[in-house]
C-alpha cells in the first residue's frame, strides 16, 4: 500500500475517535457541573476539563471565560480548535475523500452522512441544540463509521492502519478522560471515598459508556482503585489502556508479517504493552495517577511518531 494511502486511512480513524472523545469531554463536564462545588481543586469544572483535554491555553486566547456556552462552541463547533468535533469530522471526511477507492460504499456513506448532518447542526440556533443532543449524535455517528469498517472492509493492510489509528487515539483519549478526575477535584484526604468522590468516578464511567460493564466486572461498589484497574489494566474493558495497547500490537504485528519486516514500531508497541501488562494498581497510585497518565500519554505519542516515520508519508493530513 502507498504510504500516502496508509496515512489517510490511519488519520480517518484517529480523527473519528478524537471527535467522539471531544463529545465525551463535554458530557463529563456537563454532568460534573451539576454537582455542588467541594471548595477544593479547580473552582470551575469547565476549566478543569480544558486542562485535561490539553486545550486550555488556546481556549483562553480566543474565548477568555471558561463558561459552558464558550466550552460548547470550542469543543464542538470551532474549526480553529483541531480537536473539536467539527474540525475532526471535516478532516476525517477529507481523508476519506482522498482514498475513496480504498473504502467500501458503506464506510464512505457513514463518514459523509455524518459530515452532512453536522452542517445541519451548525445551521441551527445554539439555544436549540443541547449538549446531550450533540454528544449523543456524535457517538452514534462515530459508532456507525466504526461498525461499517468492521462489517465491510477486507482484513488487509488498510484495515490494519485504520485500526492502528483507532487503538492509539483511544489510548491517548482514555488517559485524558481519566485525568479529568485529577483536575476536577484534587481532593483532600477526607474527600477520598466520599459520596462526592464516588459520584465523580461514576460520572466518568457513564461518559465513557462503560458504567454497566464496570458493574458486571466488579459488582456494585465504586472505588478509585477499581476504576483505575478497569480503565488501565483490565483487558476485558474495551477502553482500557492495556486493551488499546494490545490492539495496537495486533495490527503492528500483522503489518510486520505482511511487509516481512519487524521495525522500531513493533518494538515500541511491545514495550508499551509489556509495561502495562506487568503493572499493578498500587504501582499506578504510588507513582501518582496524574503523573502516570501524563507519562502514558507521552509514550503513546512517541509510538505514534514512530508509526508515522516507519509507515506513513509526511503529506498534509
Amino acid at each position: 500500500m502507498l504510504s500516502r494511502t496508509a496515512d489517510n486511512l490511519y488519520w480517518i480513524a484517529r480523527y473519528m475517535e478524537r471527535a467522539e472523545t471531544s463529545a465525551r469531554f463535554l458530557e463529563v463536564g456537563s454532568r460534573i457541573a451539576l454537582m455542588p462545588n467541594a471548595g477544593e481543586g479547580y473552582r470551575n469544572e469547565w476549566d478543569a476539563l480544558l486542562r485535561a483535554a490539553g486545550t486550555a491555553d488556546a481556549f483562553a486566547r480566543k474565548y477568555g471565560d471558561a463558561v459552558q456556552r464558550n466550552i460548547e462552541s470550542h469543543m464542538f463547533f470551532d474549526r480553529d480548535n483541531p480537536a473539536s468535533v467539527a474540525a475532526c469530522l471535516g478532516r476525517a471526511r477529507e481523508n476519506a475523500r482522498i482514498v475513496r477507492t480504498a473504502l467500501t460504499t458503506q464506510v464512505w456513506d457513514a463518514i459523509n452522512t455524518a459530515f452532512q448532518e453536522l452542517k445541519g447542526l451548525e445551521r441551527l440556533p445554539r439555544s436549540e441544540v443541547s449538549i446531550a443532543r450533540l454528544t449523543d449524535w456524535t457517538m452514534r455517528a462515530a459508532a456507525l463509521v466504526r461498525g461499517s469498517i468492521e462489517a465491510t472492509l477486507l482484513r488487509n493492510d488498510g484495515w490494519d492502519f485504520l485500526n492502528l489509528g483507532y487503538a492509539l487515539e483511544r489510548a491517548d483519549n482514555t488517559a485524558r478522560l481519566l485525568d479529568v478526575k485529577y483536575f476536577v477535584l484534587l481532593p483532600r484526604v477526607e474527600f477520598v471515598g466520599s459520596g462526592l468522590d464516588n459520584y465523580q468516578w461514576t460520572t466518568l464511567l457513564r461518559a465513557m459508556s462503560v458504567h454497566r460493564a464496570f458493574h458486571w466486572a466488579y459488582g456494585g461498589e465504586v472505588t478509585a482503585a477499581k476504576i483505575a484497574h478497569f480503565l488501565i489494566l483490565n483487558p476485558q474493558c474495551p477502553r482500557a489502556l492495556v486493551t488499546c495497547a494490545a490492539a495496537a500490537n495486533t495490527h503492528l504485528e500483522r503489518l510486520a508479517r505482511g511487509y516481512g519486516a519487524v521495525t522500531e514500531a513493533q518494538r515500541r508497541g511491545h514495550a508499551l504493552l509489556a509495561a502495562l501488562a506487568d503493572l499493578t494498581v498500587e504501582e499506578v497510585f504510588d507513582e501518582g495517577l496524574h503523573e502516570f497518565l501524563t507519562r502514558i500519554i507521552g509514550e503513546v505519542s512517541a509510538l505514534g511518531a514512530v508509526v508515522h516515520d516507519t509507515y506513513l508519508s509526511g503529506d498534509q493530513r
